[in-house]
Parts: C-alpha cells; sequence; structure tokens
C-alpha cells in the first residue's frame, strides 16, 4: 500500500455540504469530463500544474530567473508590474515556486500514499464522531485513480470513519467500480440526462455514467444525487421533467439541485484551466418537478466559470 500514491490538489476541512455531518473532503486531481461550467478547473489535468495567485505578486522577478523555459515574465506597460505564465512554455517543473517568497506561486497537485492521507484527515476524527461526519474523496474524478481511491477508503473503513465518494460516474475499469461499491455513501453528479447535450456540456456521453449508476443503485447503496441546473444547458423543463422521471426509478436518499448564478464573478483567477465562456443573459425557465415524495429537494449556489 506504501507505493500507491495519489495526486491531491485540495483538502477542506469542515465541510457540511459533501455528506452527513462535519467532513473532511480530499480532491484528487484528474478529470474524465470538460464541464464547461466546471468549478474546480484546476483539478481536470492528471498532473501537477503551476498554480498563480496574481494578487500575492509583488513583482520582484525572482521566479522569472529561475524559468529555464522563458514561460514566466512580468507584465510590461503598468505601474503595478506582476508575473505572467506562459502555459504552452511551462513544464510545470516547479523550479520558479521556491523562489518566491510571497506565495504568489504554487503548485496545484501534491502527491499523498494512503497512509500520509491517512494521517492527515484522521486529526478531525473527534468532529466526525461527533456529528455522524467522515471523509469525503471527491475531484476532480477520484476513481481515475482506482487503485489509491479502493485502498484509502478501506483504509478510513478499518479506522470506524465513515466515507462517501463524490463522483460523475464516469468510471471505466474495475478498480474504480470496486470503489464505489467499497464508500459508505455515494454522491452521484450528474451532468444532465441528454446524451447530445451531455456531450457538448462535458465531452462525453453519459451512457455509461447511467449505467454505473443503475449497478450501484442494484446493490442498496445509499446514493445521493446532485444536478448542476446551467441555465442555457440544463434548465429547461423537458431536461428537468426527463431528470425527475428517470429518478423515479432510483433508490435515493436525497437528490440535490445544484443552482447556478451567472451574476457572481469568475470563481478562480488562478486556476490554470480554462473553461469555455458562459452564455451571455440564458433564459432562465422553472418547471414543476414530478418527484417522488421520498426525494428532497435543496437548491444550492456556485459558480459558474
Amino acid at each position: 500500500m506504501d507505493d500507491i500514491k495519489g495526486l491531491v490538489f485540495l483538502v477542506v476541512n469542515g465541510s457540511f455540504v459533501d455528506g452527513h455531518g462535519i467532513r473532511t473532503t480530499v480532491f484528487l486531481k484528474g478529470c474524465p469530463l470538460q464541464c464547461i461550467w466546471c468549478c474546480n478547473p484546476e483539478g481536470q489535468a492528471f498532473h501537477p500544474e503551476l498554480k498563480l495567485t496574481s494578487a500575492k505578486c509583488d513583482g520582484c522577478g525572482k521566479c522569472v530567473a529561475k524559468c529555464r523555459t522563458g514561460a514566466i515574465q512580468i507584465y510590461s506597460g503598468q505601474e503595478d508590474a506582476k508575473v505572467q505564465v506562459d502555459r504552452q512554455l511551462c513544464t510545470n517543473c516547479g523550479e520558479c515556486i521556491a523562489a518566491c517568497y510571497t506565495g504568489a506561486l504554487d503548485c496545484f497537485g501534491k502527491y499523498y500514499t494512503v497512509e500520509e492521507l491517512f494521517n492527515v484527515v484522521k486529526k478531525d476524527e473527534q468532529f466526525y464522531r461527533s456529528s455522524g461526519g467522515g471523509v469525503t474523496i471527491g475531484g476532480g474524478e477520484a476513481t481515475w485513480q482506482p487503485e489509491f481511491t479502493l485502498q484509502f477508503i478501506k483504509k478510513c473503513k478499518e479506522n470506524y470513519i465513515h466515507t462517501a465518494l463524490d463522483t460523475c460516474g464516469y468510471v471505466t475499469v474495475p478498480e474504480g467500480i470496486k470503489a464505489l461499491e467499497e464508500a459508505d455513501l455515494l454522491l452521484f453528479d450528474l451532468k444532465g440526462m441528454d446524451v447530445e447535450q451531455h456531450v457538448k456540456s462535458t465531452g462525453v456521453s453519459n451512457e455509461p455514467i447511467l449505467e454505473n449508476l443503475k449497478k450501484v443503485d442494484a446493490l442498496g447503496k445509499p446514493i445521493i444525487i446532485r444536478l448542476p441546473v446551467i441555465p442555457g444547458y440544463t434548465d429547461s423543463a423537458t431536461s428537468l421533467k426527463h431528470t425527475a422521471s428517470s429518478f423515479a426509478h432510483i433508490s435515493l436518499q436525497r437528490s440535490t439541485l445544484r443552482a447556478a448564478t451567472t451574476t457572481l464573478a469568475p470563481a478562480s483567477a488562478k486556476a490554470v484551466a480554462i473553461c469555455a465562456p458562459r452564455p451571455t443573459d440564458p433564459p432562465v425557465t422553472t418547471a414543476v418537478l414530478p418527484f417522488n415524495a421520498n426525494i428532497s429537494i435543496t437548491c444550492m449556489f456556485f459558480t459558474v466559470l
């Protein structure tokens, strides 16, 4: 187990939105989907990436001298000089990070062994037990680091820590399915039910996703489905009614509609990935959803990049 390493880009303590109770959410890096509304674009690539927080940069230029490829330069023609990174030239070697004393340069992605990551999450064990919480593994898409995810879930369960796996459902290897089966709770992030629209919005078909949802549902696994309601993409009455009727045949614990807002600024100027532009003044539609009475619906808000 010690030789298995996972690439993690974020650990959030005290989360209340990724399962029951107080939780620590671990975000693994790398995702097979390229959602145009992705709220964690820094988690898409399967390798570490240079992180730049311009607000912390004082324009000292020490990082420029460290860059062997010329990817880092200082903005010219403005009073408040800042560093800029040419992503086409950057090799993500990380040598510039050591020269940055302000913390403007850092790295998205750090490798952990199962034991190392467990030592991080177990620090909040008392909060898990007092609140009925636990550890949530998300991403990116955690099942695309299948061996690490499976072993980490087992390690938590061996120590009586509740586990939740946040997944988009696009799981293509047996080890990934085993990870879904091993987790105590599944947070299933569906991106829409229409196949054609799903391909346009995420780059992949939702057919294997829905098949995997049927598989885990057949196991009697507790499932919370979370669906982003994106104006112009997944908010049509037809789409929502199709989704609702599909949910009626699944043994859900809860369904959450995650309502997007287009009034907020992009969430991650420091992110290394660039998402497609959101629609301008998209139509907002509403629909009466014929959900099963046992399913509760909660609306949450997040920013569309």
